[in-house]
């Protein structure tokens, strides 16, 4: 274990995961087919090391009172210095971190955090609330700008109790520095659970969910983190900010609203009272294959407005699904499950492979009988887990992991989502296709791939989520892959907001989406209201400056890799 303050598990700080794991020797054939597939044969060479980086001096003295929570050695100042970006990932392997935290704070108290405060405050000092860092769009980088004298990244990751359980209510209140793993397996002590599941739910926080409105798993009624938060606790330079414990309320504007989606611009987020669910006995699920996209789409909104709520409702077009190893490219494939801790759900998988079939779809119903039952063992390891359901959600998960090969092997593979009503996701699929398509041709000079596939569903509309491979360089030149990267992620914020969707459905805003994107899309008006807000939090200006909106009297803007 490198040296740190850090008590978890080392990281793996150039790449996604830990630092003790790996790709299986399948899991390396299967992405160098797909750069070959590309025509990208560059082999990656061995992976950056701590002693690659050349660290600037922290730019200010750490006070004795602070000592023992500040770190400045190498491995923390460098899995601070970047989120989990594609862009991130570059970065790193070029081996360059121009603007590393001067220090990372491991605070063991509330009282920490207000004396790093009063101590930013003193110094000119930038403070960015750091969970998990795997944010995909900026929200944690130092790079600040503007004239502060220091930036220090403030890890959480020592606030991560379960602090209290209400039974008779199904709520818990929870630090925010709690990583999934470690909320869940107090939980089900209690036989509860969150069921907040986003991709990063291993690595991720659940103040870092609050702060940026994460997304999980589940495609329908619990989507976005808002949905469970029953109130927050808020450390802001000016004080404490905590909304109170209600199931609702009718008073006003709500303080949660103002403090969920933050993205640490406001204070930090320390505790919250969350709403939990009865761990799921019954489930039941389907994979669905369509003879076409728009057939598949139509049938996805059938199921969404008939108040079926399913838990799983992914939609693969057929590139999609043939990227996932469960097509050939001609068929898109709807992933379909419920799941309840009450009742059997016969009736609702029913009536929604009617919608599906009405639609065009074909299903192994042998499968879906099996996958009907009511023990926890069918939920933990039934059907869902077999056959092309099974196998997408391995490819799932493991995803991230295949970047650590695909990035240092000159291969562009990012992603991006958003949302659109059902009037107009027609149009807004083809032309994403058409705008973003051609510029992955234009950029890169070659053939380029672009999927779809929906990770969440209301009524109104779905959350496409756009996957695109693409040659960055065959020769491993990391400063021509980020060149290629840059441009490809401009068009795509563009293309999403000048076609009607939002900059991003449940990755935040950071820094890198406010470029030809949410500094368009959010209303002037709102803008200026929150900045007013904001000045009354955090009147110097110390919290992660840069993220959502300006901090202009300070000097610093969006800045990040993304900027002109």
């Amino acid at each position: 274990m490198p040296d740190t303050l850090a008590h978890r598990r080392e990281l793996c700080f150039w790449g996604w995961g830990y630092a003790d794991e790996a790709l299986s020797t399948e899991e390396e054939t299967l992405v160098a087919q797909l750069a070959a597939g590309l025509g990208v044969e560059h082999r990656p060479g061995p992976p950056p090391r701590l002693e690659d980086f050349e660290l600037r001096a922290p730019r200010v003295h750490a006070p004795e009172g602070l000592a023992s929570i500040l770190s400045d050695t190498p491995y923390d100042r460098i899995t601070h210095g970047y989120g989990k970006s594609f862009a991130d990932l570059v970065r790193l392997q070029m081996r360059e971190m121009t603007n590393p935290p001067d220090w990372v704070a491991f605070p063991r108290s509330e009282n920490d955090i207000e004396a790093l405060m009063e101590f930013a405050a003193e110094t000119g000092a930038a403070l960015i609330p750091f969970g998990g860092g795997t944010s995909v769009c900026g929200g944690v980088e130092p790079d600040v700008g503007g004239d502060y004298g220091a930036v220090i990244s403030v890890d959480l990751q020592y606030l991560n109790r379960v602090v209290e359980v209400d039974k008779t209510s199904r709520a818990a209140l929870i630090e925010g520095g709690a990583l999934g793993p470690e909320l869940e397996a107090e939980l089900k002590s209690e036989d509860l659970t969150l069921r907040h599941f986003p991709q990063s739910f291993q690595f991720s926080t659940l103040g870092g969910w609050i702060a940026t409105r994460a997304g999980g798993h589940f495609a329908s009624n619990y989507t976005h983190i808002d949905d469970f938060v029953e109130s927050v606790r808020m450390l802001t330079p000016q004080g404490v900010m905590e909304s109170r414990r209600l199931p609702g309320s009718g008073a006003g504007p709500s303080p949660d609203r103002m403090m969920i989606g933050s993205e640490g611009t406001l204070g930090f987020i320390t505790r919250a009272w969350m709403r939990l669910q009865d761990r799921p006995s019954f489930r039941a699920s389907a994979s669905v294959q369509f003879p076409d996209m728009p057939s598949a789409a139509s049938a996805v909104r059938g199921i969404s407005q008939a108040a079926l709520f399913p838990s799983n409702c992914r939609l693969l077009d057929p590139l999609e699904a043939q990227f996932n190893g469960v097509g050939d490219g001609t068929t898109a494939l709807l992933v379909l499950a419920f799941e309840s801790a009450d009742h059997p759900l016969d009736a609702w998988i029913a009536r929604a492979l009617e919608i599906a079939g009405d639609c065009g779809g074909s299903w192994d119903q042998g499968a879906v009988d099996r996958s009907l039952g009511g023990s926890d063992s069918k939920v933990e390891d039934g059907e869902h887990r077999q056959g092309a359901a099974g196998q997408w959600r391995n490819q799932f998960l493991r995803a991230p992991y295949y970047r650590n090969y695909l990035t240092p092997a000159g291969v562009i593979a990012d992603t991006f989502e958003t949302s659109i009503t059902w009037d107009a996701f027609d149009e807004f699929y083809e032309g994403i296709r058409e705008r973003v398509g051609s510029v992955l041709r234009e950029v890169t000079g070659t053939s380029a791939a672009l999927s779809c596939r929906f990770t969440h569903i209301y009524p109104d509309g779905p959350a496409p989520y756009f996957t695109f491979y693409a040659v960055g360089s065959k020769t491993g030149d990391m400063a021509s892959l980020l060149a290629r990267w840059r441009e490809i992620k401009l068009a795509a914020n563009e293309a999403v907001v000048g076609l009607g969707g939002t900059v991003t459905h449940h990755h935040a805003v950071g820094r890198d989406h406010r470029h030809r994107g949410y500094d368009e899309q959010a209303p002037t008006l709102f803008r200026q209201a929150f900045a007013g807000a904001r000045r009354e939090l955090d009147p110097t200006g110390m919290m992660n400056p840069g993220v959502l909106i300006d901090t202009p009297a300070r000097g610093a803007t969006a800045r990040g890799v993304l900027v002109d």
